[in-house]
């Protein structure tokens, strides 16, 4: 039997949602009795037949359906594309009707994070959009809450809706430490929640 884990489930195009992740997951990491799993989503091709490998040349494994019908909770991250999640998130998603009809999902805390190339270019339209499916499924929505103190200082990323990240406008712009801070504590809610629920 493998530990109860939070699956750290992310779609990311220039780095930076990747790095989101990664902190995220240290932040579950500091939960005991829990562990994260790192995974991604292959991009979404014009072609007609399937083109990407079915391991990825470097990063983490896709995501399975299995990986998410056996997490204890999930984090879900996505780049901002015009206020939305990026395509290939969606479509992942739009694959898991199976999970929905037998409710798999139901009761599992989950939350989200987002980057965006502008400072108001949609982070909070994106993370709201990235929730509408995990509703359906019954999860548990869980955002930072303001006893975060990088919540009231941030100058860049950081909403209460979920940990989010200002990339600027060529997609060079680290995570500062205030919004990795963030990141880190949103995975470490989500695990927290998770172990308590378990009991």
């Amino acid at each position: 039997m493998t530990s109860p884990y939070v699956l750290v489930l992310y779609y990311s195009r220039h780095g930076a949602v990747a790095d989101m992740a990664r902190q995220a997951a240290r932040g579950v990491a500091t939960v005991d009795g829990m562990e994260a799993r790192l995974r991604t989503v292959p991009p979404v091709s014009a072609d007609c037949e399937q083109s990407a490998p079915d391991i990825p040349e470097d990063g983490p494994l896709y995501c399975d359906l299995d990986d998410l019908r056996h997490c204890a909770g999930l984090l879900l991250g996505s780049p901002t594309r015009f206020g939305n999640m990026a395509a290939p998130l969606k479509y992942f998603l739009d694959g898991t009707s199976g999970l929905w009809l037998s409710g798999a999902m139901i009761d599992k805390p989950a939350a989200v994070f987002t980057s965006t190339s502008s400072l108001h270019g949609g982070q909070e339209t994106t993370l709201l959009s990235m929730m509408l499916p995990l509703l359906h499924h019954g999860m548990l929505m869980a955002g930072l809450p303001y006893s975060e103190a990088g919540l009231l200082s941030t100058e860049s990323g950081g909403t209460p809706y979920g940990a989010s990240h200002w990339a600027g406008n060529d997609n060079s712009r680290a995570l500062d430490d205030t919004e990795a801070s963030l990141c880190r504590a949103l995975g470490r809610r989500v695990a927290s929640l998770a172990a308590r629920l378990a009991k």
